[in-house]
């Protein structure tokens, strides 16, 4: 379901919004703080900053449903990856390594918009969580006549010029 250009994509820097929903379908979204691809597996790790997951955390403990959207700030060339839960836990210190990488490659992308480094910076990122998940459905998010639709292999080999260029 993600191929090594798409997890190139995923794994560039860009804008990671996590959304969840308790028992009663209220929704929760919270920035994530990186997010690590694995094609081979099929699933996605996500880290999400303690000081503002709890409802995410709490949402995931429930039932598991996670929706995660990556976002270029240059073109805002989107994409959504759905799916379930398959391990929560806190960060190790190899992972904060990661997510400070995530923040400085987050830097150099909003900085093509004018958000200056330093706001990139000192995003709240530590203690982390560390959220695993398989990837269940894809969907194109990028602006256009195909947002919302499903991203399935052909729509994925036609619109990366999009979606991963």
């Amino acid at each position: 379901m993600i191929s090594p250009e798409l997890a190139a994509f995923i794994e560039s820097g860009i804008s990671v919004i996590v959304g969840t929903r308790d028992a009663r379908l209220r929704p929760d979204c919270v920035r994530g703080a990186g997010v690590r691809a694995d094609p081979g597996a099929g699933t996605l790790t996500v880290f999400l900053p303690a000081a503002t997951s709890e409802r995410a955390l709490a949402n995931l403990a429930d039932n598991g449903r996670i929706a995660v959207t990556i976002t270029r700030a240059i073109d805002h060339r989107s994409l959504q990856v759905k799916g379930g839960a398959l391990e929560v836990r806190p960060s190790t210190a190899d992972e904060r390594r990661e997510i400070v990488r995530y923040l400085d490659l987050l830097a150099v992308d909003w900085g093509h918009v004018g958000v200056p480094r330093q706001a990139t910076r000192s995003m709240n990122h530590w203690p982390a969580f560390t959220v695993t998940f398989r990837c269940e459905a894809l969907f194109e998010q990028t602006p256009g006549p195909g947002a919302g639709g499903p991203l399935t292999r052909e729509t994925a080999a036609l619109s990366h010029g999009r979606v991963g260029a």
